[in-house]
C-alpha cells in the first residue's frame, strides 16, 4: 500500500497509526502518552474515595491517597515528554491533558474542603478560574488554541505542590505551625492562579483585537 493512502487511513480513523515508535507518520489516538493521560484521570476516583473513606482520620488510607495523587501529578510530565520525544503529539492529547490535571487537582480541593480542611472559598476560586478559562477556550477560541504559558505551568505546579502538603499531615510529625505553611502555599497557589486567568484574558483579547482587525 502506498504511503500516502496509509497516512489518509490514519487520519480518517484515529485510532489508527504509531502507538509507541517515533516517525512522522499519523499518531495514534490510542497512543501511549495518551494512555498514561487517561491513566491519571482513573486515578482520581479511587484517589476520592480513599481520602472520603478515611475521613480525616490520617491513618493508612490517607497516605496511600497522598501517595496517589503526587504519582499522578508526577506523571504529568511523564505523558507531555513521551508525546514530545516520539512525536506523538495529537490534538486529543492536547485537550485531554489539561483536563486531567484539572479533574486531579479539582477533586482534591473539593474532598478537602468536604473533609473541612480546606476553606471553601478557596475551593470555589481555584476551580472558577478552571472552568472559566475551559470555557472561554471551547467557546471564544475554538478556532485558535492559545498555548499554556509559562505562568499557566507554574500554576499546575504551585497548585500541585500546595495540595500535596495538605494531604500529607507532616503537623503530625513537625507540628502544628505546618498549617501555618500549608496556608502560604495555597495562598501563593490562588495568586498565581488569579494571576494566570487574567494573563490568559489578555492574551484572548489581543486575539481577537489582531482578528478584527485584518478582516474586511
Amino acid at each position: 500500500m502506498p504511503a500516502n493512502s496509509r497516512d489518509a487511513g490514519a487520519r480518517g480513523n484515529p485510532l489508527r497509526g504509531r502507538v509507541t515508535s517515533r516517525g512522522d507518520s499519523p499518531a495514534s489516538t490510542g497512543n501511549i502518552a495518551n494512555i498514561v493521560t487517561v491513566v491519571r484521570i482513573l486515578l482520581a476516583p479511587l484517589f476520592i474515595w480513599l481520602l472520603l473513606d478515611d475521613a480525616g482520620r490520617y491513618g493508612p488510607l490517607r497516605y496511600v491517597a497522598a501517595g496517589l495523587f503526587i504519582l499522578a501529578i508526577v506523571t504529568d510530565s511523564v505523558d507531555g515528554q513521551l508525546a514530545r520525544k516520539r512525536n506523538l503529539v495529537t490534538d486529543f492529547g492536547k485537550i485531554l491533558d489539561p483536563i486531567a490535571d484539572k479533574v486531579l487537582i479539582g477533586s482534591a480541593l473539593i474532598v478537602l474542603s468536604l473533609l473541612g480542611e480546606l476553606w471553601w472559598w478557596v475551593t470555589i476560586l481555584i476551580l472558577a478560574r478552571e472552568v472559566g478559562i475551559t470555557v472561554l477556550r471551547m467557546s471564544v477560541l475554538r478556532n485558535r488554541v492559545i498555548s499554556a504559558s509559562g505562568i499557566g505551568k507554574l500554576k499546575t505546579i504551585i497548585q500541585a505542590i500546595a495540595i500535596s502538603f495538605y494531604l500529607v499531615p507532616l503537623w503530625l510529625l513537625l507540628g502544628d505551625w505546618m498549617h501555618w505553611f500549608n496556608a502560604a502555599l495555597m495562598a501563593i497557589a490562588v495568586a498565581i492562579t488569579l494571576w494566570s486567568g487574567v494573563d490568559y484574558l489578555i492574551k484572548a483579547y489581543r486575539h481577537n483585537q489582531s482578528k478584527d482587525s485584518v478582516e474586511p
